[in-house]
């Protein structure tokens, strides 16, 4: 969790507003928020490229484990018991995705995993004797109306089955620095606010690239060029 009350200061001492134009908290929610969803698909390109090197090599374990350890608090697991009342709606014989999903990773009925399919594929193993799908091998496709699971050549897992289990990456909450009016001018409000859900060590990161965007809003290129120096020095204090 990084304090989003820090990084606003922090990108305001650096803007030194009374020469290089004033970050309202508006503008400064908006692209934090931008800034936030950023590195947290940057995680996933990054786990990707590193899971293709040779997972010996202690250097890059050390990385993958940082990643790993980034991502860990977005993990979900829930049964379906706790998805009817917290999932998006549903059709009859699809069970609604997770409202806040960012990407979907096992499900199972029971203790069994469902093998997720193409539409194409699923109906292909559907209907077919040798590929028909069972309660120990369920099959599942995704669609706009949610998740069918097949049990058997024309059963479908029931939503709402205590037995259906589905674990996801959720998308970081929508951060905002809330604030009230006193004297014409925005006061912190701790008790509405919403801080990052980013792990500590991203505080840095996040003023350098919300300074960067700032500047860039505010048409200030001195603002612009000092988010992507210091951002630059970053990566490089990473990377030795």
């Amino acid at each position: 969790m990084v304090s989003i009350d820090t990084v606003y200061q922090r990108v305001l001492m650096l803007a030194n507003k009374e020469q290089r134009g004033y970050i309202t908290p508006q503008e400064f929610n908006l692209i934090a928020n931008h800034v936030q969803m950023e590195i947290f698909d940057q995680y996933f390109h990054d786990i990707k490229q590193i899971e293709k090197t040779d997972g010996s090599n202690q250097e890059f374990s050390d990385v993958l484990t940082m990643l790993y350890e980034k991502t860990g608090i977005f993990e979900i697991e829930h049964g379906n018991s706790w998805m009817v009342t917290n999932m998006s709606a549903s059709s009859s014989g699809y069970m609604g995705m997770p409202i806040d999903m960012y990407k979907i990773g096992t499900n199972r009925v029971g203790e069994n995993q469902v093998e997720l399919l193409n539409s194409k594929d699923y109906d292909a193993a559907r209907t077919s004797l040798l590929t028909s799908p069972t309660l120990s091998r369920p099959i599942g496709y995704i669609t706009e109306n949610g998740l069918q699971v097949a049990i058997g050549q024309d059963t479908f897992a029931v939503p709402g089955d205590p037995k259906m289990n589905i674990s996801y990456m959720r998308r970081p909450k929508k951060v905002e620095w809330a604030y009230v009016i006193v004297n014409d001018k925005p006061l912190y409000n701790s008790n509405i606010t919403q801080d990052f859900e980013l792990h500590a060590s991203e505080e840095t990161r996040l003023v350098y690239k919300i300074l960067k965007l700032a500047g860039i809003n505010l048409k200030a290129q001195e603002i612009v060029q000092v988010g992507q120096t210091l951002e630059v020095e970053k990566l490089q204090q990473e990377k030795n």
